[in-house]
């Protein structure tokens, strides 16, 4: 089985960071993985795009994919290009503080969740992308919590550690805030929701 995550956004909203840190958090969990990111000439502004499969066995999609399970939206400008490219029944987790429009799709599990006015409250706004990341992971299962703030340190670059306990608690907000699997990844998460 194998599980496409489509990640859009700008530059700054750290799309590149959260497709590696799901990436090594599934490796991390024993998944096959294959990440593929794009991103425009800007720093900031420009788009910033990321395709993450995941597989429970060797990956036969390319890190390119024309159809997709889910996707996680951080800016409503290249939505559409992904809408397009999603399955019926699939999940987007959107950050509705920056989203602006209509999803305009009916057969979609959509959870909506104001990532970036979250990241601000805590005092980093940088860390919108790990808030909707953290969610993304409670409401697929894809990845667990534990394995998401493990793989973050890692992938830090040195001058940048010092922002390992932030990214943590965007996580953990972000995963507080989002319904637990909605749309679970895995079959052995079915049924597995609150309450169940």
């Amino acid at each position: 089985m194998e599980r496409e995550v489509l990640l859009t956004g700008i530059g700054g909203q750290g799309i590149q960071l959260a497709s590696t840190a799901l990436a090594t958090a599934a490796i991390d969990e024993g998944r096959e993985v294959m990440v593929f990111g794009s991103y425009g000439a800007s720093m900031r502004g420009a788009n910033s795009d990321a395709t993450v499969v995941v597989g429970d066995e060797r990956i036969a999609a390319p890190p390119t994919v024309s159809t997709a399970w889910s996707a996680l939206v951080m800016h409503h400008g290249y939505w559409p290009g992904v809408r397009d490219r999603l399955r019926p029944g699939g999940l987007v987790l959107v950050d509705t503080s920056v989203f602006r429009g209509e999803i305009g799709r009916d057969d979609l599990v959509v959870v909506g969740l104001d990532a970036s006015t979250m990241a601000i409250e805590l005092g980093a706004p940088q860390t919108c992308g790990m808030v909707a990341l953290g969610a993304f992971a409670a409401a697929s299962g894809l990845v667990g919590l534990e394995s998401l703030i493990a793989a973050v340190p890692r992938l830090l670059p040195p001058y940048r550690t010092q922002h390992a306990a932030v990214n943590e608690r965007a996580l953990r907000a972000g995963h507080e805030a989002a319904p637990a699997l909605v749309a679970p990844a895995w079959p052995e998460l079915v049924g597995a929701e609150a309450g169940s």
